[in-house]
């Protein structure tokens, strides 16, 4: 028997992303706090790629350190004319956060981390821009009306899977990185380990 697969992550977009690619694995919390690993990192000058890659490295070696198999960490940060910024709490605050990113580009970092035995064992971060179109202010009630809370799952307040597609004139990068986990190069290191088919 294989070593099992683990996903540190809650994410119902990760998750669906694995299910999709067929990959049997198992999910757990891993209990970071992420608030004040980011308040730290930010602190010591960090940029929102770098703090992706730390916060997907915590997530993945902290499960790693209790458990046998292969434990996938994530994290993605939007960056935003040389700012980071969360998740929004509420629907008041994401129709902010999409008032002030119409019509311009926003970057997506997107990192994973694979950590074995407590110690991570590969990694990568995938950048994407999206720019989002000038949409009218009838259209974001609409698509806030739509999405409600499901606007909150994201840093970006849009699932590009689902009506978020329609806030957007042009994206530039990989899919699977936008919805929050860096695919291809996972499937590739699994099968390099015998984890997946070859």
């Amino acid at each position: 028997m294989s070593d099992p697969i683990i996903l540190a992550s809650k994410s119902a977009a990760r998750t669906a992303v694995l299910r999709g690619a067929a990959i049997p694995f198992e999910t757990a919390i891993s209990g970071v706090d992420e608030d004040a690993v980011k308040t730290a990192l930010l602190a010591e000058g960090s940029g929102a790629r770098e703090i992706a890659d730390a916060l997907a490295e915590l997530k993945a070696v902290k499960i790693s350190a209790g458990r046998p198999g292969f434990v996938i960490g994530a994290d993605q940060t939007l960056e935003f004319e040389g700012k980071l910024y969360d998740k929004a709490e509420t629907v008041e605050a994401a129709r902010e956060r999409l008032r002030l990113l119409r019509g311009k580009p926003h970057k997506l970092h997107s990192a994973v981390v694979v950590a074995r035995d407590g110690a991570p064992i590969w990694r990568e971060i995938v950048s994407a821009t999206l720019t989002m179109r000038e949409f009218s202010d009838a259209f974001l009630e609409n698509y806030l009306a739509t999405e409600g809370e499901a606007a909150l799952g994201s840093v970006g307040c849009y699932r590009l899977e689902g009506p978020g597609s329609q806030l957007f004139a042009r994206i530039e990068g990989d899919y699977f990185a936008i919805l929050g986990l860096p695919l291809l190069g996972l499937l590739d290191l699994l099968r390099r380990h015998g984890v997946v088919a070859s």
